[in-house]
């Protein structure tokens, strides 16, 4: 017999915290200096005018104005043609 009755195992306990990730300034918002236009993991959007990329590839404004989306046709490397989101502060 038993000692102590079975307990069930534990699953699904360790969870980690959100990230927020995505866009936090929408195309036509004002943006300011230092505020994040878009949260990512890799650079899915690149940054165009007025606008840095971050150590963790977080696109924000370095000049007032108002934040314009559009693509942009890119040669690869392997000389393929791909288009690419670009995030600019006009």
């Amino acid at each position: 017999m038993a000692s102590t009755k079975a307990g069930g195992s534990a699953k699904n306990l360790n969870t980690s915290n959100p990230k927020y990730l995505g866009v936090k300034l929408a195309d036509g918002a004002l943006a300011r200096p230092g505020m994040v236009i878009v949260r990512q993991r890799g650079t899915q959007i690149e940054a165009g005018k007025n606008v840095r990329v971050g150590r963790d590839h977080t696109l924000f404004s370095v000049a007032n104005g108002k934040v314009a989306f559009r693509t942009r046709r890119k040669i690869s490397f392997t000389g393929q043609a791909i288009s690419k989101k670009v995030a600019d502060v006009i």
